[in-house]
């Protein structure tokens, strides 16, 4: 083997790992096996149901204002920063603003409205809770054609990880999927895992639920009973192998390809030390 082939071999490996370092992952694409065209049947949406510590506002409208008055709670200002608050679209906290005061769901189920006193609302959706509020103030005779409106206040989830935002944000609207939530935290950074995504659901009675994702697969997202984020929902980026790496100490570890290229880089130098040295030695 001559000097220049001997010389070459480290250089080419090292080319090699850092090629290979260098490569695109392929799990990239979300929803990769769907094609122009196809339908996606997700399952049933879930509803979101209220339960113990939840908060709502209702706001009761009807012919007489000083009736209807009666029945609403006053309006309240939120001050900025108060822990209550969840992070917004864009991530930030939401800003100090006047904001209807609301019912928190009691331990038996219960929330305590004016006039009418303890409502059993555990279980029910907004629009049944709207219902059944409505039903009652009817019943009452107090208001007639009362117009109730019902909002969640305090609903939120979580998500930690590789994404570009991690932090806790709000639910807006009923059929909130996983997708909406991935797109509040500003969606995956380059480091997470798409066929890797955990989601803990509190599943009632001290028990937590977990969920796995795969987002390069559509049957897998679609079919899951998790597709429809619920209050208190984590969601979980699984950080990728070369994250991982990185996260050792001073990022170089034994594992990392810049490691071995480092080594390589090194080798070369001596080999070529070694090969000077023994063409002046064999002059």
């Amino acid at each position: 083997m001559n000097k220049l082939s001997i010389k070459s071999l480290p250089i080419a490996a090292a080319l090699t790992l850092l090629l290979a370092g260098c490569s695109v992952p392929k799990d990239i694409v979300y929803l990769q096996d769907v094609k122009s065209g196809w339908q996606i049947y997700s399952v049933p949406a879930s509803p979101i149901r209220l339960k113990p510590m939840d908060q709502i506002s209702i706001i009761v409208n009807g012919l007489d204002p000083q009736v209807s008055a009666m029945f609403n709670l006053p309006y309240y200002t939120r001050r900025i920063g108060d822990s209550q608050s969840l992070s917004s679209a864009n991530g930030n906290m939401l800003n100090s603003s006047s904001q209807m005061a609301g019912y928190t769901v009691d331990s038996d189920g219960n929330i305590d409205f004016p006039v009418l006193g303890k409502i059993y609302v555990q279980g029910k959706t907004r629009a049944e809770t709207c219902e059944y509020v409505k039903q009652l103030l009817i019943e009452s005779k107090q208001i007639k054609d009362p117009v109730v409106t019902v909002e969640f206040m305090n609903l939120g989830f979580s998500v930690l990880g590789e994404v570009t935002r991690p932090g806790r944000y709000r639910i807006d609207k009923d059929e909130f999927t996983i997708f909406d939530a991935i797109s509040l935290a500003g969606d995956l950074t380059i480091n997470g895992q798409r066929n890797n995504i955990t989601l803990v659901r509190d599943a009632g009675t001290d028990c937590e639920q977990v969920y796995t994702f795969d987002l390069t697969k559509s049957y897998g997202v679609y079919s899951s009973q998790a597709y429809y984020i619920q209050q208190d929902d984590i969601i979980y980026v699984v950080p990728n192998e070369k994250k991982r790496r990185e996260s050792t100490v001073m990022g170089n570890s034994a594992l990392t390809p810049s490691f071995w290229i480092s080594l390589l880089s090194s080798g070369t130098s001596i080999a070529t030390s070694i090969v000077s040295i023994a063409v002046l030695m064999s002059k």
